[in-house]
């Protein structure tokens, strides 16, 4: 297994990746300096909290189908990242979140005006590097930041009157995940130069993983255990949010999950509560029928890139592909 995760990188590759990540760090903490300390305190607090750093990966990953050296790859890989954390420091003030990346969220340690306003700063400095890369990354950016905007608008109002709440959620997925994450991949094609037909290819591929990405965290949450994932199982049982395996459970027309479904439908405080309802999650159908949701996503980005040339990078983004489902393992 690589560094980045991805099983099988052929060394010059890997090493390659590894030099433009080692850039995009470096710019990363650079470009958001400023001349306000709490500013800049507040804007490094996630950044060095870590993360997986899945966008500026494949934005690099992408820009080898054209000239991987050209201005603007690193620089766009940092717009996607930075375009990420902005959103986290603005969904934990929404979530009411305590933690983030194993660290005390900002709305917990600065208070909520101070975390928007953060997020703020990081969408404004995204904004001049997109400036120093051109219209079209503009304009991209625009039509992503669009689309995060719509999905949380969503998720926040909810499905509406008569539509099923499992393909509302899997839009909303599709929005607030897929979207940034296609975008990360056509940003290293765009500004690369690749040819067209690989920069549509490859969108759609980012999309496609992007979701498969955030089921695998729906089912993380639920069926594993704190020290395999770093997360505490059940978090989005607490906070009543609703996920991919929870939907499928409220689906179900038996009359043994009535129980089960009843106390899905809200925010579960009681511990005890939550460690029963994991169990029974883990030994619901509902979460193998989960499973095989998120193998169809992958089995559908694993096709999108069919009109890929054979290379190093394409064997890494089907091994991508792989990792992705492995996590839920």
């Amino acid at each position: 297994m690589s560094n980045f995760g991805i099983p099988g990188l052929v060394p010059q590759l890997e090493l390659e990746l590894s030099e433009g990540m080692a850039k995009v760090e470096s710019l990363l903490f650079s470009h958001i300096q400023g001349n306000y300390p709490l500013v800049e305190e507040t804007s490094r607090h996630l950044l060095a909290a870590g993360g997986k750093r899945l966008r500026p990966l494949l934005t690099l990953l992408a820009s080898h189908y054209g000239d991987k050296n050209r201005f603007g790859v690193i620089e766009s890989a940092v717009v996607c990242e930075l375009t990420h954390v902005a959103t986290l420091y603005h969904d934990d003030v929404m979530d009411e979140a305590t933690l983030r990346r194993g660290v005390e969220s900002a709305n917990m340690r600065w208070g909520n005006s101070v975390a928007i306003l953060t997020g703020d700063y990081l969408f404004a400095k995204v904004s001049a590097l997109l400036a120093d890369i051109g219209p079209e990354a503009v304009r991209l950016q625009a039509s992503t930041f669009e689309r995060l905007v719509i999905g949380q608008i969503m998720e926040t109002q909810g499905p509406r009157s008569g539509e099923d709440p499992l393909e509302h959620y899997l839009q909303v997925v599709a929005d607030k995940t897929g979207s940034l994450i296609a975008a990360s991949a056509r940003f290293g094609a765009m500004v690369s130069g690749a040819p067209l037909e690989i920069k549509e290819t490859l969108t759609l591929f980012g999309e496609k993983i992007g979701i498969a990405f955030q089921l695998a965290d729906d089912i993380i949450d639920i069926d594993s255990e704190s020290q395999q994932s770093g997360k505490t199982p059940g978090t989005d049982l607490r906070e009543g949010i609703p996920t991919l395996v929870t939907l499928n459970v409220m689906r179900s027309t038996n009359g043994a999950d009535r129980e089960l479904i009843k106390l899905l439908g809200a925010p579960i405080k009681d511990e005890a509560t939550v460690k029963q309802v994991l169990q029974e999650l883990r030994n619901h159908r509902a979460l193998a029928d989960s499973r095989e949701q998120l193998q169809q996503v992958a089995r559908d980005a694993r096709l999108a890139l069919g009109p890929l040339p054979v290379s190093d990078a394409t064997g890494a983004l089907f091994s991508l592909c792989d990792a992705i489902v492995d996590r839920t393992a």
